[in-house]
């Protein structure tokens, strides 16, 4: 099986964890929204990325994602995070 250097293969350990939570907020258009982002392992050891989105103070909705390799779903994050940047999502800051 071709491994990625640097990177454990799907039946290994993740390398490091992966979470990310964002927020976007704009009171003059009453809205207030979160995204989430998470690489876990299944039971069988394969990475998954988690999506969950919604209004900030609810449940929102999720996806998962399902890769054979973690440098994939580490690729999708970074996707994922770029495109919600441009779009205005920031780190939340907590008072």
């Amino acid at each position: 099986m071709d491994e990625i250097p640097g990177i454990g293969d799907a039946h290994s350990m993740l390398s490091q964890p992966y979470h990310l939570y964002v927020e976007r907020t704009d009171t003059t258009r009453n809205m207030a929204r979160f995204y989430a982002l998470s690489i876990d392992q299944t039971l069988f050891g394969e990475p998954c990325l988690t999506r969950r989105w919604g209004r900030i103070g609810r449940k929102g909705q999720s996806m998962v994602h399902h890769f054979e390799h973690e440098a994939q779903a580490v690729a999708f994050f970074l996707d994922v995070l770029k495109k919600k940047r441009v779009r205005g999502y920031r780190p939340a800051v907590r008072s």
